[in-house]
């Protein structure tokens, strides 16, 4: 990556805490930016990252957000006593206030603007700005759940003010609804604001009707504020990435933003006495990843809550080695969306549906109020169910491993070129410089080379290709590309080779028109996803999946939500060892969605991706090699409407499929209503 990534972070902002006794917030800590910063040093991140210095927000740019008689009440705070802080703190809702806290609370703000100044001058690509106090609750002359200026919400402002940004996406992640940033643009289509956040039928903080998924905004802001409810604790990898897949990328996407903000509260992390979720910490390196590639890779995380000491650190580091751009570890613990969040997907997706293309084929909204709609707080009963052991532990003493060690490979990105086709920049040119074992060569000319007069040129390609897979699968090299005069072929001796080793599986995914043989798939060890224009047999094995577009991969809007909606599902649950990304000779796919494609795909395999094309496709070396690199994919233009016939299509597909896949389910089973997951259909 050519750009670094900007961390932001001073030690003033420790140096207000709670001065009386207040149970709801009490956890609210200096140690929480401590170590957060502290596992950074630890790990080695702060001395890759670009350090920017922190600045007090101005009035002016506090005032984008707040109004005048909040900001001169607050600047009142220094100067009052213990008790007048006590008085003051009683008109908000669970936030406390300390002599220095309107200093901080300055500096919060300041560093989410010095980081967007920073990305948006290029003195950056990303990066991450530790702060305290948070912001993503605090109203335009209100403070509230332990945030004093909305600091999000000012650099959404700022960034739109003094760099004429058009669009600006803000994602939230954060356990509790940031409702001051949906009051703050619920009327504005330029920013479009996504939420998940812990919900229960308005039982959970802060209980509000706003924070329902049928609140989509207001006037010309209607459809630009995403509310994703959670109504079950609990809630696992597969329901977070279910939601990006299904929900958030696909309209992140064709809302094209010039920026992305992220609140990035991880206390919907595991092990939170917040949000009681289960989702490990490893799984915010690929909710980072899957927002990297939009806007150009113009991404600003500015931290928000975050309570476990534990889970808090291993969550920001996750989130900043990703930033950074090291291969994403392998996700963990994936398993079928459970009822609860596919009932509040399902709801998401149809309140959305009038004003999306993409969401267009939603399935109807819910015939009854299956999960989400507002139950009166009074008639909620406690479902009667059996408490196991685990369940009946606080959040903090639930256990999970350590995040894996992300090791990245001493070359980046390697390239099998024919001579007289220069090398990227930054990757290495590779050939095979050992001896293949004779079985090996024996099996490749046998099986692939036995019509050929003169196969040494073929013979040595080939060859590199397998050695490139053994780099790859040691660890010494993340990924790869190759031109080589016959994709099929080169594909069919990758697959041969990776899949004969008893654990491997390799997902396949083929662009464009051409017969992948259909024995590859039969054992399970390989799963071929092919995105054409032709219409293929009857599927037969749910190893083989055949996309087929009318307009085949030249039409981006039903290419890409074919990405979103069926190939990146089908990627996480196979959990491959390999991807294998195939350009066939005249796929007509455009480039910035082929950089799109080749960025996305290593969320799987720890960024092992090997890109195969065809000889005259010299062109596209240079681009494809960017993205495996490291570099951000060209920004898309807004999307046009997939074509209906192709949209249908994929939702008959999808359909077919979802027994089988888990992770393509939108809309929870016609029986549900309870919060059981459903047995994961691993592959071989």
């Amino acid at each position: 990556m050519k750009m670094g990534t900007a961390l932001i972070y001073d030690e003033e902002m420790t140096k207000y805490k709670l001065l009386w006794v207040d149970p709801a917030c009490k956890i609210e800590v200096p140690e929480r930016l401590t170590v957060s910063h502290e596992a950074l040093v630890r790990t080695g991140l702060t001395d890759r990252c670009v350090s920017i210095p922190v600045r007090e927000a101005t009035d002016a740019d506090i005032l984008l957000v707040h109004s005048e008689e909040y900001l001169e009440a607050v600047k009142k705070t220094p100067y009052m006593t213990l008790e007048d802080l006590k008085e003051f703190t009683l008109q908000y809702g669970d936030v406390y206030f300390h002599p220095n806290i309107y200093h901080c609370a300055k500096l919060a703000a300041g560093a989410a603007l010095q980081l967007v100044d920073s990305v948006m001058t290029g003195k950056v690509r990303n990066g991450m700005a530790l702060v305290r106090p948070p912001g993503h609750h605090s109203m335009r002359s209100a403070a509230n759940g332990f945030c004093v200026f909305n600091n999000v919400a000012i650099a959404a402002r700022y960034a739109k003010q003094k760099y004429g940004l058009k669009r600006v996406l803000i994602v939230d992640w954060d356990i509790h609804h940031g409702q001051g940033v949906q009051f703050c643009f619920e009327d504005d289509p330029s920013v479009l604001c996504f939420s998940w956040h812990r919900y229960e039928h308005q039982k959970f903080w802060p209980q509000l009707r706003e924070s329902e998924y049928d609140n989509v905004g207001k006037e010309k802001g209607a459809g630009f504020n995403i509310n994703v409810p959670w109504n079950k604790v609990g809630m696992e990898n597969s329901d977070y990435l279910s939601v990006f897949c299904h929900v958030l990328l696909p309209v992140a996407y064709e809302f094209c933003p010039d920026l992305v903000l992220v609140c990035a509260g991880f206390d919907s992390a595991i092990g939170d006495p917040e949000g009681e979720m289960c989702a490990t910490p490893d799984i915010f390196a690929h909710l980072t990843h899957l927002l990297m590639n939009l806007a150009g890779g113009r991404l600003c995380a500015v931290l928000e809550g975050g309570y476990n000491l534990t889970s808090l650190p291993q969550s920001v580091c996750q989130t900043v080695q990703t930033l950074l751009g090291d291969p994403l570890p392998q996700p963990a613990n994936l398993s079928a969306p459970c009822t609860s969040a596919l009932e509040s997907l399902h709801c998401v997706r149809s309140a959305h549906r009038p004003y999306w293309s993409c969401l267009k084929h939603a399935a109807d909204p819910p015939p009854s109020d299956i999960s989400t709609k507002r139950v009166k707080l009074t008639e909620v009963k406690e479902e009667e169910k059996t408490v196991t052991e685990e369940e009946k532990k606080s959040p903090e003493e639930k256990a999970w491993p350590e995040p894996p060690k992300r090791v990245a490979p001493p070359v980046r990105s390697a390239a099998v070129l024919p001579s007289d086709v220069a090398c990227p920049e930054g990757c290495k040119r590779f050939s095979s410089s050992e001896d293949l074992d004779p079985l090996i060569v024996n099996k490749l000319r046998e099986n692939f080379l036995q019509d050929a007069d003169d196969d040494s040129d073929a013979l040595t390609a080939l060859s590199s290709l397998i050695s490139l897979t053994e780099k790859m699968n040691k660890n010494e090299i993340c990924n790869g590309l190759a031109l080589v005069c016959d994709v099929t072929m080169a594909m069919m001796c990758v697959v041969q080779h990776v899949a004969a080793a008893l654990s491997n599986r390799v997902l396949v995914v083929c662009v464009g028109n051409g017969k992948v043989p259909s024995h590859i798939t039969e054992d399970g060890k390989t799963l071929v996803v092919q995105i054409s224009s032709e219409d293929k047999e009857e599927q037969k094995c749910k190893y083989y999946i055949p996309v087929c577009l009318k307009k085949g991969c030249s039409d981006m809007s039903g290419f890409l939500q074919a990405v979103f909606g069926l190939l990146l599902p089908l990627g996480y649950e196979y959990d491959p060892d390999l991807v294998l990304l195939v350009r066939m000779p005249d796929s007509e796919v455009h480039d910035s969605v082929w950089q799109q494609l080749t960025a996305l795909l290593q969320s799987f395999a720890q960024g092992h991706t090997l890109v195969l094309m065809q000889e005259d496709e010299k062109a596209c070396v240079g681009p494809t090699a960017s993205c495996l690199l490291g570099d951000p994919a060209p920004p898309l233009e807004r999307l046009q409407a997939a074509l209906p016939e192709d949209v249908e299509a994929m939702e008959r597909l999808r359909h077919k499929l979802q027994a089988a896949w888990k992770l393509l389910q939108t809309t929870a089973p016609e029986t549900g209503g309870g919060d059981e997951r459903q047995s994961h259909a691993a592959p071989v």
